[in-house]
């Protein structure tokens, strides 16, 4: 009978795993795909909004700014709230983004376009912040690794899709509406313009509908709610430091996540930019983020058969740094279409740097880690900043010479790998 009740609740608590592992997947899901839209928001918003690149390119700053602002608010509600809570407020602040985009589109306005981006992106912040550390402690340490890379392959499956899927239904016809744009007098011009920002509001509205649906289902979800994790004991060293910027792993780190997130933007939001820049019809180039998203996808594979049975975090962490390096030159001096393809290819490069950085700049930190990882997400800020110094160079010179400024963040990232992330203290 006591061996029936055990296998009852064993059976019980796999279910409830199980739901709670597939609802944070379908969590991550939306991360990607609400993230990754900006591939193809940004050289929507520049025709139907008359931007330059470096206008443009706000649109991954609104969104991304929004996660330095909140890191830590993020941090203190979700210790008012819990995490399932905290789960729910993110879901319903993201609706009310997507739905700030119905009158962005109908007046045409560009800053209520981006107070959208940056609404939905501080839902998404929050979001994050309960559902990463989610991930780790719902079931045993020893598979986290293995659980945050599965979540990371269903968060590109839904980079790849997004771009291609509201493609569809906003630039659909890119180059005719563009060709046609040229040949027309200034009222009928502002009237096809008009026309093709409310392409916009029906994809959405009905993002909105599904995030308020989402947002209400998970106060009723069976997801357990969960305590964080006790500190470590205090060692020696780490009772003799009384802050944070005492842990050169972590600052060093941040810089390094910093880099890293700029050049993922990079590479995935300028592509189709770029490849329209080179002349490359608005039809094929549309599809350019999502092979971006596949090489990550791809990579991301590779990490979990390699890593840590072959390689360890830090020598994948530096091989990968040396492809970014390598496929950025390729990326500035090759043909079109094979710089392109270098630049798509950057997604390979990127992969793991996500995964690798984490764990080598939390190490060590003790009862200093819970301001160290909201320190780590702050550092998305570079997704906000470094994507804009991008813009002004392809304005100043051009697009493929732009992609020059990937190789110092990469070589930061590679000295992070090889030699910083062993830093403990700055007197060693």
């Amino acid at each position: 009978m006591d061996n029936n009740k055990v296998n009852t609740e064993v059976q019980q608590n796999k279910k409830t795993y199980i739901l709670s592992i597939s609802i944070i997947g379908l969590f991550f899901f939306i991360f990607g795909f609400v993230t990754w839209l900006n591939g193809i928001l940004i050289p929507y918003l520049k025709i139907a909004c008359e931007l330059t690149n470096f206008q443009a390119l706000f649109v991954a700053f609104a969104f991304y700014i929004s996660y330095t602002v909140m890191a830590l608010p993020s941090s203190w509600i979700l210790k008012k709230t819990g995490f399932k809570n905290g789960m729910m407020t993110g879901l319903i602040i993201m609706a009310v983004g997507t739905a700030m985009f119905i009158p962005a589109a109908q007046t045409r306005i560009y800053s209520l376009f981006l107070l959208g981006l940056f609404i939905l992106g501080t839902g998404l912040a929050l979001l994050q912040t309960a559902s990463n550390p989610y991930v780790t402690i719902i079931g045993p340490r020893e598979s986290a690794a293995k659980r945050i890379s599965i979540m990371g392959i269903c968060n590109k499956v839904a980079g790849a899709l997004a771009p291609l899927i509201l493609a569809y239904f906003i630039l659909n016809d890119g180059d005719a509406f563009v060709a046609q744009l040229e040949t027309m007098e200034e009222a009928a011009k502002i009237v096809a313009l008009d026309g093709l920002a409310a392409r916009v509001i029906m994809p959405y509205l009905v993002m909105t509908v599904v995030l308020l649906l989402l947002g209400i289902g998970i106060r009723f979800a069976p997801l357990p709610e969960i305590e964080e994790e006790d500190d470590e004991e205090l060692n020696a060293d780490l009772a003799a430091k009384s802050n944070i910027f005492q842990f050169p792993n972590l600052i060093l780190g941040v810089l390094a996540l910093f880099f890293y997130v700029g050049a993922e933007v990079i590479a995935g939001d300028t592509i189709i930019r770029y490849g329209i820049s080179l002349g490359i019809p608005i039809g094929t180039a549309s599809t350019f983020t999502s092979l971006t998203l596949v090489s990550m996808i791809i990579g991301y594979v590779i990490g979990i058969i390699l890593i840590p049975r072959y390689i360890s975090q830090e020598k994948a962490l530096a091989i990968s740094a040396i492809l970014g390096i390598i496929f950025s030159l390729i990326a500035v001096l090759a043909s079109p279409m094979v710089s392109v393809t270098f630049v798509a290819l950057l997604g390979l490069a990127n992969a793991i740097v996500w995964p690798a950085i984490w764990p080598l700049a939390l190490h060590g930190l003790g009862r200093f880690i819970k301001t160290g990882s909201a320190m780590l997400i702050m550092a998305i800020a570079g997704g906000a900043i470094l994507p804009l110094v991008w813009g002004k160079i392809a304005d100043n010179y051009s697009s493929q010479l732009a992609y020059l400024v990937m190789i110092p963040l990469y070589l930061f990232i590679y000295f992070y790998a090889v030699r910083w992330n062993k830093k403990l203290s700055w007197k060693k």
